[in-house]
């Protein structure tokens, strides 16, 4: 349960970082607000998380989640440029991801 705690909460900080974005430095009240509700979900489930789960396997996951996730929704829907390499980024983003919970099975 706690890793799918952590996965939702990884979603969740996408979220709020493509609001954080939308919300134009808080000038904007809807991306505002949803900033703060998904921001405060986001943190909440990564230290419900931690309680159960080792800290650098949980944090890399949920950043992973976040950095690639919001880069992906960035070049799909906002207008990033597209590239070789942020797409071979974003591969290798998860790829640490994996390695660092690999490295912590057994231990």
């Amino acid at each position: 349960m706690a890793w799918l705690v952590l996965l939702f909460s990884g979603v969740l900080e996408a979220g709020w970082a493509i609001s954080l974005k939308l919300s134009e430095g808080f000038s904007r009240l809807v991306p505002s607000l949803a900033f703060l509700v998904l921001a405060t979900g986001s943190f909440a489930g990564l230290a419900w998380s931690m309680r159960l789960l080792p800290v650098g396997p949980a944090y890399a996951v949920w950043t992973g989640i976040g950095a690639a996730l919001t880069a992906v929704i960035g070049m799909i829907w906002l207008g990033d440029a597209v590239s070789v390499i942020k797409i071979v980024s974003i591969v290798l983003i998860i790829a640490g991801v994996l390695g660092l919970n690999l490295a912590g099975v057994g231990h």
